[in-house]
């Protein structure tokens, strides 16, 4: 009977509109309020109600999403933490698509962004240090810090980290365990300061709000820049550092605009679509 129920539930919001769908249900159901009471004892009518709110909860956010493009990026910040509902604090994205070919090695574009008032979440690092920097490494905010002896919970699935980073003496170490970081984008890279031997300042930097980014395959670049519980103005802060990292690794080879599109949004909430001059706008410079 639960099966038929949902095949019956799923059916009758396919094939029919947002409101003809509602009039429908006030006639099944018996009223308005019924739809928006849980006490009911029917379970049919349980059901019915749950699917009306998801389904025109969902139908009211998908049409604020297929809104044009906004100029103004506070704007869309404000809006951003006004439907951030969520009972957890959601996380704030920012999307932005690029002028690039992800096919072409000379257009691939990597690097790091160092949000001013961090990501908003706790950072787990792991470091591969010689036994006589360990209590340094320690010291300076690592979560695990170890020689073979980390390399060994790597290959036995141990990867409760979020970035891993590395004194350039133990990269023979690292690259027995590189098949197993390096898809996972955790292998400790010089170019962008995880192969050091000042692991004091990148452990400080990783705890503090720095984050990496790369294009995927369609060209895109996306991260997390705060959380819905910071202010307007820590966002704008944090977006406007995370834009202006990624303009700065513009292929020299590329003329005119480099972002085709930028959206952001919350983990639950709609997306906003933002014009690519408020982007260059935003961090001030035109590339």
């Amino acid at each position: 009977m639960s099966i038929f129920s949902d095949v019956f539930v799923f059916c009758f919001f396919f094939f029919f509109k947002q409101k003809t769908a509602y009039e429908m249900l006030r006639s099944l159901v018996g009223s308005e309020m019924c739809i928006r009471d849980r006490s009911t004892g029917d379970p049919m009518q349980h059901m019915l109600a749950r699917c009306s709110r998801a389904r025109l909860g969902g139908l009211q956010l998908r049409a604020m999403a297929t809104k044009p493009a906004h100029s103004d990026i506070p704007e869309c910040v404000s809006l951003l933490k006004e439907n951030a509902t969520a009972k957890f604090d959601e996380t704030v994205e920012m999307v932005l698509t690029l002028k690039i070919d992800p096919r072409k090695a000379n257009e691939l574009v990597r690097g790091v962004a160092k949000l001013p008032h961090g990501t908003g979440k706790k950072v787990r690092v792991a470091a591969f240090a010689p036994e006589e920097r360990v209590e340094e490494a320690l010291a300076a905010g690592a979560h695990i810090v170890g020689q073979a002896d980390l390399a060994q919970k790597i290959k036995d699935g141990e990867l409760d980290f979020d970035h891993c980073v590395a004194t350039p003496e133990m990269m023979a170490t690292v690259g027995s365990v590189a098949r197993i970081l390096g898809p996972r984008g955790l292998m400790p890279n010089p170019k962008l300061g995880t192969v050091t031997s000042d692991l004091s300042s990148i452990l400080k930097e990783l705890q503090g709000g720095r984050i990496e980014f790369r294009n995927d395959k369609t060209g895109n670049i996306h991260a997390g820049v705060g959380k819905a519980s910071f202010s307007e103005e820590q966002l704008l802060d944090n977006l406007k550092s995370f834009a202006e990292s990624v303009l700065a690794c513009k292929p020299a080879h590329i003329k005119g605009e480099f972002v085709k599109s930028a959206a952001i949004s919350s983990t639950m909430g709609p997306g906003y679509r933002i014009e690519p001059k408020a982007v260059e706008a935003l961090v001030g410079t035109s590339y």
